[in-house]
């Protein structure tokens, strides 16, 4: 990809009010993000053919994750949190059926590999872990809330 066609792109997400834009051909993966007005770059190299489709999010850009595990990160506004994403995309449940009690409360002291939420994709339910032991401080994500790859679900405080 050029110059040329990158600045294309740039006015149509100008045109259209666009947020987000994702490219990805053979030679590799573009990615532009507008944060404020200035739009952010990214380029990744190639990625294999079944791991194409990548849909836009809200969230910061996601980190890689192998083998279907939960991405955990420093949070950006308090360095002690850990920040559980979504690994895949689907729609978010706090509890394994409506009415149940809810997996992780915000308050909940939560063991490593405890579940905290399931997301729901293709009909396959996906349970998400906790990567650390610790508190929920946070839960970003409504119940039934369509969620993105990558997109911030829990904050833990680590103990």
């Amino acid at each position: 990809m050029d110059l040329d066609e990158i600045k294309l792109i740039l006015d149509l997400m100008r045109e259209h009010d666009l947020a987000e834009f994702e490219l990805e051909r053979e030679s590799g993966k573009v990615r532009l993000r507008k944060h404020s007005q200035n739009p952010q770059f990214v380029a990744a190299a190639p990625v294999a053919p079944h791991l194409a489709y990548a849909p836009a999010a809200s969230a910061p850009p996601p980190a890689l994750v192998g083998g279907g595990e939960s991405v955990l990160t420093a949070a950006s506004e308090d360095v002690d949190l850990a920040i559980i994403k979504a690994p895949i995309v689907g729609t978010f449940y706090r509890s394994s059926e409506p009415g149940a009690r809810a997996f992780a409360e915000v308050g909940d002291q939560v063991r490593k590999g405890q579940v905290l939420c399931i997301i729901e994709a293709m009909k396959l339910m996906n349970e998400i872990n906790a990567e650390c032991d610790g508190e929920v401080v946070k839960c970003y994500v409504e119940n039934g809330q369509a969620v993105q790859y990558g997109e911030r679900l829990f904050a833990v405080k680590p103990a």
